[in-house]
């Protein structure tokens, strides 16, 4: 069959799967309910990200089990997402579920040996926070969706020159991110569904897997680059908490995304699509521009870093004062 036939039909069949799972969700009651924390403000279908694991299911029946441990893995962690996002699970519950997915990521990704275990407890360390913040930044419409498709571009640039991932693979998840973006990538107000955290920490395990590849076959962990603007926004913001002596476990509403979205009143859709660009900007500066050397690597990627740090302090030393305002008018102690 030819293979644009059959990337056709598996757009299909993910739209429909999207579309049936609408239909369950509104019949279980799956929703999300806006609260002052919010970015949004009216009742919308919780999980539309389910997709995502969904689409590696599809994958695996199209193309086979190429990666048995790691649809596994994201398996595991997508389901127990999803039962949080219906019923909320104890942090120890998610947490012990997340370390025994990349535990089966990293098997996959054939790390576990003894002489490279310093390798695996940074990968173990950068990986955890690096699916936390991807899931911290879901906060509005066409955010995860875009952001994850400016990551995915680059990897599937270079996967064709490379081929340190199944090909299929890549075409899969782009397609299932389309679907999802279909639906959420929207103004406030107008989005048919939200990712949930099985959205949101599902495409977090497959975007770690495919740069995972990437760095076990270079053996360069500059590619990390591809996850950056998340990166400094998060990194940031939880720095920020921290010095406000806040429980981290606790919903809030200072990441820079989310001052722009709801003190500055600017769309969802501009906000998602600054940040998408943004990366996407990034990363092809990191594809096609830097020489392919490790210290070229490492000289943009810190040069980047400190020019996205530096305009995350600056936008927040300008625009913070109106977020502290919005706590005092509904009385909550910043």
């Amino acid at each position: 069959m030819n293979i644009h036939i059959t990337y056709g039909i598996i757009f299909i069949i993910l739209l429909a799967l999207e579309v049936v799972y609408f239909r369950i969700a509104d019949r279980c009651n799956i929703i999300d309910k806006p609260n002052e924390r919010s970015s949004h403000s009216t009742i919308v279908l919780r999980g539309g990200g389910i997709i995502f694991m969904l689409g590696l299911w599809i994958w695996a029946a199209f193309y086979g089990f190429g990666y048995p441990w790691f649809v596994v893995a994201v398996t595991l962690i997508a389901g127990v997402s999803f039962v949080d996002d219906i019923r909320s699970l104890p942090d120890s519950v998610r947490l012990v579920a997340q370390f025994v997915a990349m535990g089966l990521m990293f098997y996959q990704l054939d790390m576990l040996h003894w002489e490279m275990w310093w390798v695996v407890i940074l990968a173990l360390i950068v990986s955890v926070g690096a699916t936390n913040i991807i899931n911290f930044m879901d906060g509005i419409n066409g955010i995860t969706g875009g952001y994850a498709l400016a990551s995915l571009i680059p990897i599937y640039i270079l996967n064709k020159e490379m081929g340190f991932v199944e090909e299929s693979l890549v075409v899969t998840v782009i397609l299932a991110d389309v679907v999802f973006c279909l639906f959420n990538f929207r103004p406030k107000g107008k989005a048919k569904c939200f990712a949930g955290d099985v959205g949101s920490i599902g495409i977090a395990f497959i975007l770690l897997f495919m740069i995972g590849q990437l760095i076990m076959r270079t053996g360069d962990v500059t590619y990390l680059v591809f996850l950056l603007v998340y990166g400094v926004d998060g990194c940031l913001t939880i720095i920020h908490r921290i010095m406000l002596h806040e429980n981290l476990g606790e919903a809030h509403r200072k990441h820079a995304y989310q001052l722009m979205a709801n003190e500055l009143k600017i769309g969802h859709v501009k906000v998602s699509l600054l940040y998408m660009g943004l990366q996407l900007m990034v990363s092809l500066g990191f594809v096609f521009i830097v020489p392919d050397t490790v210290l070229a690597h490492w000289i943009y990627l810190i040069g980047a870093l400190v020019v996205l740090a530096v305009a995350y302090v600056a936008f927040m030393k300008k625009y913070y004062h109106l977020h502290e305002d919005y706590l005092k008018e509904l009385g909550i102690r910043n």
